[in-house]
Protein backbone atom coordinates (compact mmCIF):
# COMPACT_ATOMS: atom_id res chain seq x y z
CA UNK A 1 0.00 0.00 0.00
CA UNK A 2 1.42 3.58 -0.35
CA UNK A 3 1.75 6.41 2.23
CA UNK A 4 -0.86 9.34 2.89
CA UNK A 5 -0.35 12.31 3.87
CA UNK A 6 -1.87 13.90 7.25
CA UNK A 7 -1.47 16.62 9.27
CA UNK A 8 -1.96 16.93 12.85
CA UNK A 9 -1.25 19.56 15.49
CA UNK A 10 -0.11 18.56 19.04
CA UNK A 11 1.55 20.21 22.32
CA UNK A 12 5.24 20.97 21.68
CA UNK A 13 6.22 18.50 24.40
CA UNK A 14 5.03 15.76 22.30
CA UNK A 15 8.59 16.00 19.99
CA UNK A 16 10.41 15.23 23.12
CA UNK A 17 8.09 12.02 23.84
CA UNK A 18 8.90 11.24 19.84
CA UNK A 19 12.85 11.83 19.80
CA UNK A 20 13.00 10.26 23.53
CA UNK A 21 10.65 7.23 22.64
CA UNK A 22 11.21 6.74 18.50
CA UNK A 23 7.07 6.98 18.93
CA UNK A 24 4.34 9.35 19.95
CA UNK A 25 0.70 7.58 21.45
CA UNK A 26 -2.19 10.27 22.64
CA UNK A 27 -3.09 9.69 26.33
CA UNK A 28 -6.21 9.98 28.26
CA UNK A 29 -4.30 12.58 30.90
CA UNK A 30 -3.10 14.36 27.59
CA UNK A 31 -6.96 14.92 26.74
CA UNK A 32 -7.80 15.83 30.30
CA UNK A 33 -5.41 18.79 30.14
CA UNK A 34 -6.31 19.84 26.84
CA UNK A 35 -10.01 20.11 27.77
CA UNK A 36 -10.00 20.29 31.72
CA UNK A 37 -13.89 20.18 33.38
CA UNK A 38 -15.37 19.24 30.26
CA UNK A 39 -12.76 16.25 29.60
CA UNK A 40 -14.99 13.03 31.03
CA UNK A 41 -17.01 14.85 28.01
CA UNK A 42 -14.87 13.87 25.37
CA UNK A 43 -13.08 11.17 26.96
CA UNK A 44 -16.55 9.21 27.15
CA UNK A 45 -16.78 9.83 23.54
CA UNK A 46 -13.63 9.22 22.41
CA UNK A 47 -13.83 5.85 23.84
CA UNK A 48 -16.71 5.23 21.82
CA UNK A 49 -14.86 6.37 18.63
CA UNK A 50 -11.88 3.83 20.04
CA UNK A 51 -13.84 0.77 20.31
CA UNK A 52 -15.67 0.87 16.88
CA UNK A 53 -12.18 2.51 14.82
CA UNK A 54 -10.34 -0.43 16.44
CA UNK A 55 -12.77 -3.19 14.11
CA UNK A 56 -11.97 -0.70 10.98
CA UNK A 57 -8.15 -0.71 11.89
CA UNK A 58 -6.37 -3.03 14.54
CA UNK A 59 -5.41 -0.67 17.28
CA UNK A 60 -2.33 -1.56 19.48
CA UNK A 61 -2.45 -2.71 22.71
CA UNK A 62 -0.24 -0.10 24.21
CA UNK A 63 -2.66 2.64 22.63
CA UNK A 64 -5.64 4.28 24.39
CA UNK A 65 -6.74 7.75 22.38
CA UNK A 66 -6.41 8.69 19.23
CA UNK A 67 -4.63 11.30 17.68
CA UNK A 68 -6.78 13.41 15.07
CA UNK A 69 -5.50 14.53 11.89
CA UNK A 70 -6.24 16.79 8.41
CA UNK A 71 -6.28 15.11 5.48
CA UNK A 72 -5.01 18.59 3.94
CA UNK A 73 -2.61 21.38 4.93
CA UNK A 74 -5.07 23.87 4.07
CA UNK A 75 -7.01 22.58 6.28
CA UNK A 76 -4.76 21.45 8.90
CA UNK A 77 -5.13 23.53 12.58
CA UNK A 78 -2.26 25.69 12.70
CA UNK A 79 0.39 25.75 15.36
CA UNK A 80 -0.20 28.11 18.09
CA UNK A 81 1.55 28.87 21.13
CA UNK A 82 3.12 25.50 22.80
CA UNK A 83 1.89 23.45 19.70
CA UNK A 84 3.68 22.44 16.86
CA UNK A 85 1.65 20.63 13.78
CA UNK A 86 3.30 17.51 11.94
CA UNK A 87 3.06 16.84 8.50
CA UNK A 88 3.48 13.25 8.42
CA UNK A 89 3.78 10.71 5.62
CA UNK A 90 1.74 7.52 6.78
CA UNK A 91 1.00 3.89 5.83
CA UNK A 92 -2.72 4.11 4.17
CA UNK A 93 -3.54 1.26 6.10
CA UNK A 94 -3.28 2.47 9.15
CA UNK A 95 -5.15 5.66 9.06
CA UNK A 96 -8.83 5.51 10.18
CA UNK A 97 -11.04 7.94 8.16
CA UNK A 98 -14.16 9.34 8.78
CA UNK A 99 -16.80 12.16 8.13
CA UNK A 100 -15.96 15.13 10.74
CA UNK A 101 -19.30 16.93 10.67
CA UNK A 102 -21.08 12.96 11.03
CA UNK A 103 -18.76 13.42 14.48
CA UNK A 104 -20.43 16.66 15.19
CA UNK A 105 -23.76 14.45 15.44
CA UNK A 106 -21.86 12.14 18.19
CA UNK A 107 -20.34 15.00 20.11
CA UNK A 108 -24.03 16.52 20.33
CA UNK A 109 -25.33 12.78 21.23
CA UNK A 110 -28.06 13.15 18.07
CA UNK A 111 -28.81 10.65 15.60
CA UNK A 112 -26.45 10.18 12.40
CA UNK A 113 -29.59 9.48 9.78
CA UNK A 114 -28.71 7.81 6.34
CA UNK A 115 -30.11 10.02 4.48
CA UNK A 116 -32.57 12.96 4.73
CA UNK A 117 -35.50 9.81 4.18
CA UNK A 118 -34.41 8.25 7.26
CA UNK A 119 -34.03 12.04 9.50
CA UNK A 120 -37.61 12.68 8.47
CA UNK A 121 -38.71 9.09 9.36
CA UNK A 122 -36.96 9.29 12.73
CA UNK A 123 -38.02 12.82 13.96
CA UNK A 124 -41.71 11.47 13.29
CA UNK A 125 -40.83 8.42 15.40
CA UNK A 126 -40.16 10.87 17.78
CA UNK A 127 -43.22 13.21 17.28
CA UNK A 128 -45.35 9.95 17.39
CA UNK A 129 -44.03 8.45 20.76
CA UNK A 130 -44.29 12.04 22.23
CA UNK A 131 -40.82 13.55 22.48
CA UNK A 132 -40.37 16.91 21.54
CA UNK A 133 -37.09 17.26 20.36
CA UNK A 134 -33.85 14.60 20.01
CA UNK A 135 -32.15 16.25 22.93
CA UNK A 136 -33.76 14.11 26.05
CA UNK A 137 -32.35 10.42 25.69
CA UNK A 138 -28.76 11.42 27.04
CA UNK A 139 -28.75 14.24 29.55
CA UNK A 140 -31.66 15.51 32.19
CA UNK A 141 -34.14 14.02 34.72
CA UNK A 142 -35.05 11.81 32.10
CA UNK A 143 -32.50 10.43 29.86
CA UNK A 144 -32.01 6.95 32.11
CA UNK A 145 -35.61 6.37 30.78
CA UNK A 146 -34.92 5.63 27.12
CA UNK A 147 -32.49 2.77 26.65
CA UNK A 148 -34.04 1.77 23.44
CA UNK A 149 -33.57 5.21 22.10
CA UNK A 150 -30.19 5.88 23.44
CA UNK A 151 -29.09 2.45 21.64
CA UNK A 152 -30.71 3.37 18.71
CA UNK A 153 -28.70 6.52 18.41
CA UNK A 154 -25.31 5.20 19.69
CA UNK A 155 -25.85 2.48 16.90
CA UNK A 156 -26.26 5.16 14.22
CA UNK A 157 -23.24 7.03 15.59
CA UNK A 158 -21.22 4.07 13.33
CA UNK A 159 -22.22 6.11 10.11
CA UNK A 160 -19.34 8.54 10.66
CA UNK A 161 -17.16 6.12 8.85
CA UNK A 162 -19.64 6.26 5.84
CA UNK A 163 -18.09 9.17 4.02
CA UNK A 164 -20.04 10.12 1.03
CA UNK A 165 -19.12 13.38 0.14
CA UNK A 166 -15.01 13.52 0.10
CA UNK A 167 -13.32 16.28 0.79
CA UNK A 168 -11.29 18.62 2.73
CA UNK A 169 -13.89 20.05 4.86
CA UNK A 170 -15.46 17.15 5.94
CA UNK A 171 -13.00 14.47 5.91
CA UNK A 172 -10.52 13.80 8.71
CA UNK A 173 -8.44 10.82 9.46
CA UNK A 174 -6.89 9.26 13.38
CA UNK A 175 -4.32 7.29 13.24
CA UNK A 176 -2.87 5.53 16.61
CA UNK A 177 0.51 6.21 17.15
CA UNK A 178 3.08 8.74 15.46
CA UNK A 179 6.21 6.98 14.35
CA UNK A 180 9.50 8.73 14.41
CA UNK A 181 9.59 7.71 10.61
CA UNK A 182 6.64 9.04 9.85
CA UNK A 183 7.54 13.06 10.49
CA UNK A 184 8.41 14.95 7.03
CA UNK A 185 8.28 18.21 8.62
CA UNK A 186 7.43 20.05 11.75
CA UNK A 187 5.63 23.70 11.70
CA UNK A 188 6.28 25.70 14.67
CA UNK A 189 4.19 28.89 15.75
CA UNK A 190 5.32 32.09 14.07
Amino acid sequence: MSNVKLWTRQDERSLEELQKNKIFINKEEYIRKQYEDIADYFIELYKWFVKEAAKKVPKPDYVSMPIWCSISKENMYRPIEGSICYELEVPEEEVIYFDGQKWDYVLNHLYIPKDEKDHENYLNELRLKGFKNEFEFFVGSKAHFYPEERNKIISSWTRIFDIEEWNIFRVQANIWQIKEEYVKEIYYPR
